[in-house]
């Protein structure tokens, strides 16, 4: 049976966002897990909570966030609890 429970990580961005983009290459070059995209344009809360701090990765299972700028190492840090 395929494991249907959303990702833990979710990051947050907006459409043609290229500090978004970046963030991107980096959760690529880190290798980080499976996470979800979340875009908030058009959703007032989110836009509230992330509007002027996008890129946001969140990691939902501990309840903490990266806000940008980050690197591969700061991410791969992160990710490990560092």
């Amino acid at each position: 049976m395929p494991d249907t429970a959303p990702a833990a990580l979710i990051l947050f961005q907006r459409d043609d966002c290229h500090l978004c983009d970046l963030a991107l290459e980096v959760l690529a070059q880190a290798r980080a897990p499976e996470f979800d995209s979340v875009f908030i344009d058009e959703d007032e809360a989110l836009e509230a909570l992330y509007g002027l701090r996008v890129p946001v990765l969140r990691d939902e299972a501990r309840g903490r966030e990266l806000d940008w700028p980050f690197d591969a190492a700061r991410l791969s840090a992160w990710l490990v609890g560092g």
